[in-house]
């Protein structure tokens, strides 16, 4: 999982939550609700981004390929395009 993964993740997880504690829902069906609505907010953030870098976020890595996730040195300075 790459860190546009991660990110994306936790903004479908966050987005719940805070759906959640407004709406305050008391049955199965609402939850589910709330979550496809979460995660609906992640899946438009991750198609912009395919759009806007031309390339698909998902990737194969998992945590066992912990050293292909790492940025090596140097690269953090480069940003997206570099």
């Amino acid at each position: 999982m790459t860190n546009i993964e991660l990110v994306l993740n936790m903004l479908a997880e966050v987005t719940t939550t805070a759906l959640s504690k407004q709406e305050k829902p008391q049955t199965f069906k609402e939850n589910k609700k709330i979550a496809i609505r979460g995660g609906s907010v992640a899946n438009t953030a991750k198609q912009a981004y395919e759009e806007q870098l031309g390339q698909s976020v998902i990737s194969s890595l998992n945590a066992r390929d912990k050293n292909l996730l790492e940025v090596k040195q140097g690269d953090e300075d480069k940003g997206i395009f570099g």
